[in-house]
């Protein structure tokens, strides 16, 4: 069967895809290298996410060269497998949607055009979108409606325009000490906004529901209120899904691309023919996988002629703080309050989105604030030491974790600033370490702007300020140049011209006519907020593109 669209992968970028062309009728075949969960698989098993990695590959069978960047150039190599440093972010249907926290801020329309409106900087590779905030909005507000953004429009200084008033279902329950933020920021005159939520407060769209378990980062959800790729999108289209599929090389001629080929569970490998071919399995896998198809009309990988495959990687900057409210110094009232089991804490700050120092325009960022995950084993594991740094057991570490668990809470706070593309920061293909199928493993050549720890720096002490006039105590932040591997993305930026980008301005590749990128390798910048709406928001873009290039074609 030579099918209209064979998407790889099935995350928030090939998601939307597969349910707006099946729905419209196209015959839709989906390669998902990982198995296919339903709610009722998920649950809160500490163990089985935090130390067995359940829904990632094993490290021994697959995994990535890692090429640190040292300040002074140097190069330090790390095979994952013997560092135990993972960057895979959730192998199976719906991709690592399923394991979002769904945090959902638009980007602003300057984060379209970065360079034109704040400059370029030295030794990054800043450039403007090809498209403008005005040509996602209309996505991203049908991204709201049917995958479900919760939360309530607070008008702020940076807030976005918007073609709707507020979110089509209204905010999550939220924590009591929500007010002690509320009021703080009012007394610092900063602006809270409530965050906007991929998550459903109400039974809707078939799906259930929030349960509150305050297991949302790092897990499924067992009711289908995450917006998950899987729940909101391909568990309502007649896409054919072939799991447990690792498609390990594209064939091409030098106009277009003819087949996929992919093994199964048992290593068998199968081939699959399509009109059109979608790549979205996530950005350090795309371009790998793309660098892995090379043949004689593209010698240094698919789409490659250019060089830029795998180039301009990004991740998102900034880090994390926290503070430790203890019942020692709050009422009863309070201590009730701060204690309200699984609900939400759900604040944001944008204030510094864009900021003035010294006479300079800067991009900033976003703050959110949540409280400490509820998994009782990292929580647990962070009082093995006294005050002194010296190890502890038995009663005294037993009494110490009670105390911890029972009279005091953590809130904490997650800067996202632009990661800054550069020259250094890519992806690239191993000569040497192979995976368990005997393909190239990618390298992930790892390099963080100075720039970034700026920014970030500043924003987290803007959070601290919060924190300090809340009461809390024990507050610290941490900023570096580390990346966070479930924020990833460039590698097969867009752009108007094929010299310095890969694909264009609908995504497909500027070398081959039935080609297309729609995970969140398209990303030349990445703004400074999470990736996930707007790697939907493109998708959905994309996908009316491809409805009409597809009618068009059949009607041929």
């Amino acid at each position: 069967m030579t099918y209209d669209v064979c998407i790889i992968g099935s995350g928030a970028g090939g998601a939307p895809i597969a349910y707006e062309l099946s729905n419209a009728g196209f015959n839709v075949v989906v390669l998902e290298k990982g198995k296919d969960y339903k709610e009722e698989d998920f649950n809160k098993d500490e163990l089985a996410v935090c130390r067995r990695d359940i829904f990632t590959p094993s490290l021994k069978e697959e995994q990535h060269v890692i090429n640190e960047r040292d300040a002074d150039d140097s190069i330090v190599r790390y095979e994952g497998s013997k560092y135990n440093w993972n960057f895979w972010n959730g192998s199976m249907v719906g991709g690592s949607s399923n394991l979002m926290s769904g945090y959902f801020h638009r980007m602003k329309p300057n984060d379209f055009k970065l360079k034109s409106v704040y400059g370029e900087i030295d030794g990054a590779n800043v450039v403007d979108w090809p498209i403008s905030y005005e040509d996602l909005e209309p996505y991203y507000t049908k991204v709201e409606k049917i995958v479900g953004v919760s939360g309530k429009i607070v008008k702020h200084k940076f807030l976005e325009p918007r073609s709707t008033p507020n979110f089509p279902y209204p905010a999550l329950a939220v924590n009591s000490a929500t007010q002690w933020f509320d009021d703080a920021c009012k007394s610092l005159s900063y602006e809270s906004i409530p965050t906007p939520r991929a998550i459903l407060p109400l039974n809707a769209q078939g799906r259930q529901g929030c349960s509150y378990s305050n297991f949302c980062g790092s897990y499924g959800c067992a009711t289908g209120a995450k917006g998950s790729a899987r729940a909101a999108l391909l568990q309502k289209c007649s896409a054919t899904i072939i799991t447990e599929a690792f498609v390990y090389k594209l064939e091409s001629d030098d106009k277009k691309v003819t087949k996929a080929h992919y093994y199964d569970k048992n290593r068998v490998s199968h081939i699959v023919e399509a009109k059109i071919f979608v790549v979205a399995a996530q950005a350090i896998e795309s371009s790998r996988l793309l660098l892995n198809s090379k043949n004689k009309f593209f010698p240094n990988g698919l789409a490659n002629n250019s060089g830029q495959v795998g180039k301009n990687l990004i991740f998102s900057a900034g880090g994390v703080g926290s503070g430790r409210f203890n019942f020692e110094t709050l009422s009863q009232k309070q201590q009730k309050e701060l204690m309200q089991v699984g609900l939400f804490f759900n604040r944001s700050l944008q204030d510094w989105y864009e900021y003035d120092e010294n006479g300079k325009k800067y991009k900033g960022g976003t703050i959110d604030f949540l409280f400490e995950h509820a998994n009782i084993i990292s929580r647990a594991t962070r009082e093995f030491y006294n005050d002194n740094g010296e190890l502890i057991w038995g009663e005294k570490l037993s009494d110490k974790i009670h105390k911890r668990l029972t009279n005091s809470r953590v809130l904490t706070f997650e800067v996202f600033n632009d990661w800054l593309p550069s020259n250094y920061c890519f992806v690239s293909v191993d000569d040497k370490l192979k995976d368990k199928f005997d393909m190239p493993v990618g390298v992930i050549n790892l390099y963080g702007h100075p720039h970034d720890i700026k920014v970030g720096t500043y924003l987290a002490n803007k959070a601290i300020k919060v924190l300090q006039k809340m009461g809390a105590s024990d507050v610290s932040m941490s900023i570096s140049s580390s990346p966070p591997p479930n924020l990833v993305a460039g590698g097969c930026r867009f752009g108007k011209y094929a010299k310095a980008s890969v694909l264009d301005v609908n995504c497909k590749a500027h070398e081959l006519k039935n080609l297309y990128v729609t995970d969140a390798s398209f990303m030349p910048t990445g703004g400074s907020v999470p990736y996930t709406w707007t790697i939907y928001a493109n998708s959905f873009r994309v996908a009316k593109h491809l409805v009409s290039r597809l009618d068009a074609l059949n009607n041929y």
